[in-house]
């Protein structure tokens, strides 16, 4: 039997017993999990300079991808905060969400219940290897995660942490696993477990997602990519939207919530654009921009049409001055990948048009494209940022990681 298959029927068999385990069971591991990871600090750390100097050798990373995969004190940190505001949430698992009685007496409910074996396939972040595992945990599933080659020391360093605090709580550990077979094969092979995976989760790239929901037998739950926008309006509080538009592009530029694209309307273009290349610029941000962005400033190169599609993940933006509001919202729509999208304005009904006709799964007014994260949304965490449209919308926090089923009373009512 091969560890993917192994591993995932270990999953399936904890799934059973999670979906019994109680709101304080699962809390106390949680709370273990936390302290595992602040007991084990520099093992994870150790090993992921190990990830980190095998990276640097290969020479052709850029530094968004090195940002991504890097863990320190205070990221550590982040992430055991997380897990202690996962066990703070409340637990969705067997919430009735409706309850009826029908004429013929029968009572009808409906309630919560965990998905059961989540798989989780992504890229280089480890960060993700804990906020999966947590959230997966806390709504009743068990998770098979299969991370990247280039973060493999970081997540056997993590769920060993993991698997130590499932243990200390009398869960078991098949609860989180970790694919370690670095190969294409175990993805492929994970891909078709329908046997005992129940769903599919892809959190990375354009051509990870893509892969994944093009050969996966099982039910997949799409975390798209970020071509993110900012619109400065007409209207907009010029120091304001400099401020935004720089931190949604240079704050951490790896991460699928940066801005990629920056629209400007024409009558704020004179005002603005001179102000906020030249900070750019200073940062080591590299600009692609229209003909009329070229005009203002020579280092700007001239844009083609694929850079209004492209998710650099890096300090790479590219900039388009727009006639009309309506301009913006066409070219959002066309080249937007449903993630999210920001408007800069004091009009407050271009504002409430803008969150209307725009099609993403976050919308902002006056507030940075950042913010799209389970942790800063109050989820505690999140599986991944979903831009489809069915079942989960969004950040996916515990909610999205539970069905539901019917649970039906009668007192002898037979069907005529």
């Amino acid at each position: 039997m091969s560890e993917v298959m192994k591993k995932a029927a270990a999953a399936k068999a904890a799934s059973v017993q999670m979906a019994m385990a109680t709101t304080e069971k699962k809390n106390e591991a949680l709370l273990a999990i936390a302290d595992e990871l602040t007991a084990n600090q520099d093992e994870i750390l150790a090993a992921n300079k190990l990830d980190l100097d095998n990276l640097v050798r290969k020479k052709d990373y850029n530094k968004a991808f090195y940002d991504r995969l890097a863990l320190s004190p205070e990221r550590i940190a982040g992430m055991t905060e997380g897990v202690r505001q996962i066990a703070a949430l409340p637990d969705p698992v067997g919430e009735v969400t409706g309850m009826w009685v029908r004429p013929n007496g029968l009572q009808i409910g409906q309630v919560r219940v965990p998905l059961g074996v989540i798989g989780i396939i992504y890229e280089a972040r480890p960060n993700v290897t804990v906020d999966a595992a947590a959230l997966a945990l806390k709504a009743g599933n068990a998770v098979l995660l299969r991370g990247s080659s280039e973060a493999i020391n970081s997540n056997i360093a993590l769920v060993k942490c993991l698997q130590q605090a499932l243990e200390k709580v009398g869960l078991p550990a098949g609860v989180i696993s970790l694919i370690e077979d670095t190969e294409r094969a175990a993805v492929q092979e994970m891909m078709r477990l329908n046997e005992y995976l129940d769903v599919l989760i892809p959190r990375g790239g354009a051509n990870l997602i893509k892969t994944v929901t093009e050969n996966a037998s099982i039910p997949v739950i799409q975390t798209g990519t970020g071509v993110c926008h900012t619109f400065v309006d007409a209207s907009a509080d010029l120091e304001m939207a400099e401020r935004i538009v720089f931190n949604a592009k240079t704050n951490r530029p790896g991460v699928c919530n940066a801005m990629e694209t920056l629209l400007v309307h024409e009558k704020v273009a004179d005002a603005f654009l001179p102000r906020i290349l030249e900070k750019f610029f200073a940062s080591g941000v590299e600009v692609r921009g229209c003909e009329k962005t070229c005009a203002y400033d020579e280092r700007v190169k001239a844009a083609v049409d694929e850079d209004w599609s492209t998710e650099y993940l890096d300090l790479i933006l590219a900039v388009k001055v727009v006639k009309s509001f309506a301009e913006a919202v066409s070219h959002i729509n066309r080249y937007g990948t449903g993630h999210s999208e920001a408007i800069i304005t004091t009009h407050y009904q271009r504002a409430r048009d803008f969150q209307a006709q725009v099609d993403a799964a976050a919308v902002y007014v006056n507030a940075s494209t950042r913010f799209t994260d389970g942790f800063e949304f109050g989820l505690g965490a999140e599986m991944g940022i979903s831009t489809q449209k069915l079942h989960a919308r969004g950040p996916m926090g515990l909610v999205a990681l539970t069905s539901t089923k019917y649970i039906i009373n009668g007192n002898g009512q037979i069907r005529s």
